[in-house]
């Protein structure tokens, strides 16, 4: 029966042209768990780790990787002044328009703006990346199973070689948790890659931790505030099953059973 489900499935897969690479390399292990700041019922985002994988995704991730649905105004929620977020929006030039000729300009970004994306479209940025697509960033925690356990042990997952035994491909890395394990993207951060203005030191486990502790954020800004009322109702709801439990106490107390 078991045989039959996985021939079954695996003329699905062809079927619907699903990628089906990873039985071929091995089983990818699962994503080891990390203790997120952010996790639980009570987890809140950690804002000098948000701040920190900022500097990470705008030095190294943005030459490549676009986030469309973030402004630069949302990055005051993870605690930039109006001022650091006005100069961080105009130090991008932005395409606007038509101006009253008719014509497309350029002018320094608004905090009201969008991320500034590095391609002007996804031919672009395939013909710059040896034909792979760099993916939007917005939701990656969000898009990928595993969330940011996932995202981490991406990050810190690469090898220099692959494994013995394994032939290498051209164009192409090895990473312990990627699906397939080959991946196009090369190996995103190495130590000391960039200075955090904090003192803190920039390894790689710590960079790939602020980064995904960014990309958290950006994909649940609400987060906090939800929980914040899922409690509020939660207790709400206590409240008012005691006092409905108390009424019914006194209305029925003098009647018999």
């Amino acid at each position: 029966m078991m045989r039959i489900l996985r021939t079954t499935a695996l003329a699905a897969a062809l079927a619907l042209g699903l990628p089906i690479a990873a039985h071929a390399a091995g089983e990818v292990p699962k994503p080891p768990a990390q203790n997120w700041s952010f996790g639980g019922l009570f987890g809140t985002f950690d804002r000098a780790s948000a701040q920190r994988g900022f500097q990470v995704y705008k030095e190294v991730c943005a030459a490549c990787h676009a986030m469309k649905q973030i402004s630069y105004r949302n990055l005051a929620d993870i605690g930039l002044s109006d001022a650091e977020i006005r100069a961080i929006a105009a130090d991008v030039q932005v395409k606007d328009g038509p101006n009253d000729d008719g014509d497309m300009f350029e002018r320094p970004g608004r905090p009201s703006d969008r991320f500034r994306s590095p391609f002007a479209n996804e031919k672009a940025a395939r013909a710059v990346n040896n034909g792979a697509y760099p993916v939007d960033l917005s939701l990656i925690i969000k898009a990928r199973g595993g969330g940011a356990d996932y995202l981490y042990a991406l990050l810190t997952g690469y090898r220099d070689e692959p494994p013995e035994g394994v032939p290498a491909m051209d164009g192409m890395h090895w990473n312990d948790y990627f699906p397939g394990h080959w991946i196009a993207m090369g190996r995103p951060l190495n130590d000391d890659q960039v200075t955090f203005a904090d003192g803190t030191p920039a390894t790689t486990s710590q960079m790939a931790r602020d980064l995904t502790t960014f990309m958290a954020w950006a994909a649940e800004p609400e987060l906090e505030e939800r929980r914040a009322m899922g409690v509020r109702v939660i207790l709400f709801l206590i409240i008012l099953a005691g006092m409905t439990y108390g009424v019914k106490r006194k209305i029925w107390a003098d009647l018999k059973h």
